[in-house]
Parts: structure tokens; C-alpha cells; sequence
């Protein structure tokens, strides 16, 4: 199925004060991937950031994160990447994920990762960027792309193939050194990747920011988040931690401002 630089636009709504949202269908070369673009509303154009969600998918509070940083002077677009497998929701989830669901729940997700491959990825980043580009509330010039869990992986590997569009990169417990050196040697601009303490040794990050360190064409912080386990942005799960996810916006809203 070709590609189509238009998305279609449906009816808009409120999703917080300031803010306002349009639903998307894009077109891809794989079928239609459903979106969402959140935004201030009134001003504007504003700059364009890309968010990808964790792997349990879009849901309320993907919905709340997006809204929140377009509360801050975004445009930002959030893809289904699952949606080869199914629309949003991607999959039957609870309002609440905790020990008792989390295993039940990882049964559905795991087939979903382990078929998106880095290929996909590159192929869809493409698409995506291009649909931020297009969307009249995003100012033109460079973006930036954040995700969360798996999604930081795919944050990552998206900036890393284009270091000419994408000028700064945040992934929050996310697996990045599954992105390799030779992807993470790709990156340019500025980056900041905040790892859960549940996910990363001392050991592990100090070899991790020892590869980071010699891309010189990166600026980067890498740090492990004090007592956090995987998931600790997500208030729907038992990962959740408040300081935590106070601390990924001390992080990123000040890359943000910088690079864009």
C-alpha cells in the first residue's frame, strides 16, 4: 500500500486545558497505522516531537503524557506501532497492571515486540516523520523523538536514521543498548536516556555511557533513576513512581528547549 503524506483528519476534542487533539490514520506501505497529534491550542505552530509508547500501547495515560508536553509548546504525534497486529488498543488491558495481571498481559504483548523489527521500525519512522512534518500546528525545522520501554528503543533507532531531521532523542526505561554501537554511533544532537534501576547495573551504565561518550557528534546524559523499577513513568501499572516520573520531565523539557 503506497504511502500517503495527507493524513485524514477527524473531529477534535479537549484533552486537557490548552491543549487540543486530532485522531489520524497513516498510510504506510505495510496498511494504516492509527495516530493521535496533541497540541496547544491557539499559537502556534509549535515544534514538532514524535512519541512513542511503551509497549503496552496507547491508552490514557500515553494520552495524559502527550498532553502534558504539548501543555509545554508541542506538537506531538503518537503512533500505534502495532498496528500491522490490531488498532488501538492493541491489546485487552486493565485499568490497573499489577504482579497478578502483569504476566497475562506480557503473554499478549511479547509476540507483538519480538515481530517489530528494526526494519519495520526505520520503515515506519519514515512515514512519521514525514506526517509531523504535514501537520499545520507543527513549526518546521528540526524534532525531537522520546519514548518509553520498547518505545525508547524505537525512539532511538529513529533518530539515529535521521540524524537530519531528528536533533534530539529522550528514552526512558528502555532498553537502549539493544539499539547496538553501530546505531548508537549514528546519533547526533542532543540525547538524555533515563534507566530504571530494576533495568541497569552501575557496571552495565558505565559501559553503556563509555560507548555514548565517543560519539562525538552527541550530546548526552545517561543516568540511572534513583529506586526506580521498569515502567516507573506509568501510573496504570505497579512500576509507577512519582519522583520518578517528575524527574523524566526535569530531564526532557530542558533538552526540549534546548534543541529545538
Amino acid at each position: 500500500m503506497p504511502t500517503d503524506d495527507q493524513p485524514q483528519h477527524e473531529d477534535q476534542q479537549q484533552t486537557r486545558p490548552g491543549t487540543r487533539n486530532r485522531t489520524l490514520s497513516i498510510r504506510t506501505p505495510d496498511g494504516t497505522a492509527d495516530a493521535f497529534a496533541v497540541f496547544p491550542d491557539g499559537g502556534g505552530p509549535h515544534p514538532g516531537v514524535l512519541m512513542y509508547p511503551d509497549g503496552f500501547g496507547i491508552r490514557p495515560v500515553l494520552c495524559e503524557l502527550a498532553g502534558e508536553l504539548a501543555a509545554h509548546g508541542y506538537c506531538v504525534l503518537v503512533p500505534n506501532v502495532f498496528y500491522r497486529d490490531r488498532p488501538t488498543p492493541v491489546m485487552d488491558l486493565p485499568d490497573y497492571i499489577d504482579a497478578a495481571e502483569r504476566p497475562r498481559v506480557m503473554a499478549q504483548l511479547m509476540p507483538l515486540i519480538e515481530a517489530h523489527t528494526a526494519g519495520r521500525t526505520l520503515a515506519d519512522a519514515a512515514v512519521y516523520l514525514r506526517v509531523l512534518a504535514d501537520l499545520p500546528e507543527a513549526a518546521p525545522g528540526p524534532v525531537a523523538v522520546t519514548g518509553y520501554c520498547f518505545g525508547g528503543l524505537l525512539a532511538v533507532r529513529t533518530a539515529a536514521a535521521h540524524p537530519d531531521r531528528v536533533a534530539a532523542v529522550a528514552a526512558f526505561h528502555a532498553p537502549v543498548a539493544a539499539a547496538g554501537p553501530d546505531t548508537l554511533a549514528r546519533l547526533t544532537g542532543h540525547a538524555h536516556f533515563g534507566h530504571a534501576a530494576s533495568d541497569l547495573t552501575p557496571a552495565d551504565l558505565t559501559a553503556l555511557n563509555a560507548t555514548l561518550a565517543e560519539v562525538t557528534a552527541l550530546t548526552c546524559t545517561s543516568e540511572i533513576y534513583p529506586d526506580t523499577a521498569h515502567g516507573f513513568t506509568m501510573r496504570d501499572t505497579d512500576a509507577y513512581d512519582a519522583a520518578g516520573l517528575a524527574r523524566h520531565w526535569d530531564r526532557l523539557l530542558p533538552l526540549l528547549a534546548r534543541a529545538l
